[in-house]
């Protein structure tokens, strides 16, 4: 859910919603939000970058209310050195600001620096079934590969429901492997609005339908660019430098055929390179077949180098200013966390009083009694 954003012309999926309880008279006129957040793992790759980090920062630019979150809580679901958790929290901000993020425009916040993400995952938690989880794909992935499963592996799509209930987004970029965590989302706000009242909105997709999100493996281009691919050179990462970026597209699997032709199903490593060359040029993969007439697919590949360190060389050059700094990172990540707590402590207020648990201050005792006494 955290790796997905929208494109210039997004295909938006609405699923179904249910009419909320009976408790309101009509369902309100939720404004429009979006929510996304992605992992601190370190650098990022083109394919991150490309196929999500870049169209936040277009939708932050597009004047939307944005909301990005670095989930470090979603992390810690498997074993992670806390030294290597602190650094990548830090990496990732320093990244995202790099690539584009005002922090003016856009809520920038730490997951674990918002402790009602925490509490609203129990609530929601609590509403959940076991056979519910057990049935989500990536749970399945990843639980085969392992001898004992921790519980927030378990558990982590109630969190992420939380993540996105919190703000009551009504919009979410996701890939299409995430579908089935946002439809926990859209279940459980649907659930807790039939039992307690209008609380949430139903949150939609937001699905890019444009190549961004098919940036594929320069050593395999059957597979998904991963940063977890066993050759280093299957990938390019923000943090390269101009020297390193230009070896591996040079060493990226094309054909044996010297034209420099767009063909994804029959020449899936060439459409490969005209579709990252596309991406950061904002040509078009005709453009650029054009304009490349009579090169061969080798010396097709230097131009691809060219265009990826003019547009990355300067987002590797500000994560490094920024990383020089980390009072600056520190302080925004602060500033951004009392922005969320700002929104997510009015969203868990409103909860806790739905579901009995708001406590007993004096006002609100004595506004129970008299409740109490006019039935």
């Amino acid at each position: 859910m955290y790796r997905r954003s929208l494109c210039c012309a997004p295909k938006i999926l609405h699923l179904t919603k249910r009419h909320a309880s009976s408790q309101a008279e009509s369902p309100p006129s939720w404004p429009r939000k979006i929510f996304s957040g992605v992992q601190p793992t370190g650098a990022l790759h083109i394919g991150n970058y490309l196929g999500a980090i870049k169209r936040w920062v277009d939708l932050q630019d597009a004047g939307e209310d944005v909301t990005y979150c670095i989930v470090d809580l979603h992390s810690i679901t498997l074993p992670q050195d806390p030294q290597v958790l602190r650094q990548n929290s830090l990496q990732m901000a320093a990244t995202l600001l790099a690539c584009g993020i005002d922090p003016s425009k856009a809520t920038l916040f730490l997951q674990s620096g918002v402790p009602q993400h925490a509490e609203l995952s129990w609530i929601l938690g609590c509403m959940t079934t076991m056979a519910r989880l057990t049935h989500l794909p990536q749970y399945k992935e990843k639980s085969g590969k392992l001898k004992e499963v921790p519980l927030g592996l378990y558990i982590y799509p109630v969190l992420q429901a939380a993540d996105i209930m919190l703000y009551k987004a009504t919009h979410v970029p996701v890939g299409e492997d995430q579908i089935q965590h946002l439809q926990m989302a859209q279940s459980l706000a649907r659930a807790f609005n039939n039992r307690f009242g209008v609380t949430f909105p139903s949150c939609n997709p937001i699905i890019s339908d444009d190549t961004s999100c098919r940036v594929k493996s320069l050593r395999d281009p059957t597979k998904k660019m991963s940063k977890s691919d066993p050759d280093p050179k299957a990938c390019i990462m923000l943090t390269d430098a101009p020297k390193a970026i230009t070896e591996k597209i040079k060493k990226s699997v094309t054909d044996f055929t010297s034209e420099v032709t767009f063909e994804p199903e029959t020449r899936p490593g060439v459409a490969n390179l005209i579709t990252i060359h596309s991406l950061v040029s904002g040509c078009t993969p005709q453009q650029i077949c054009d304009a490349t007439r009579g090169l061969n697919t080798g010396q097709y590949k230097q131009h691809v180098a060219d265009a990826l360190v003019a547009h990355l060389n300067p987002i590797r050059e500000n994560i490094e200013r920024y990383m020089a700094d980390p009072e600056y990172l520190a302080g925004i990540i602060e500033d951004g966390c009392e922005r969320a707590k700002v929104i997510a402590e009015k969203t868990l207020v409103e909860v806790k009083d739905k579901v009995g648990m708001n406590g007993f201050s004096l006002a609100r005792t004595q506004r129970l009694l008299n409740e109490m006494k006019g039935k």
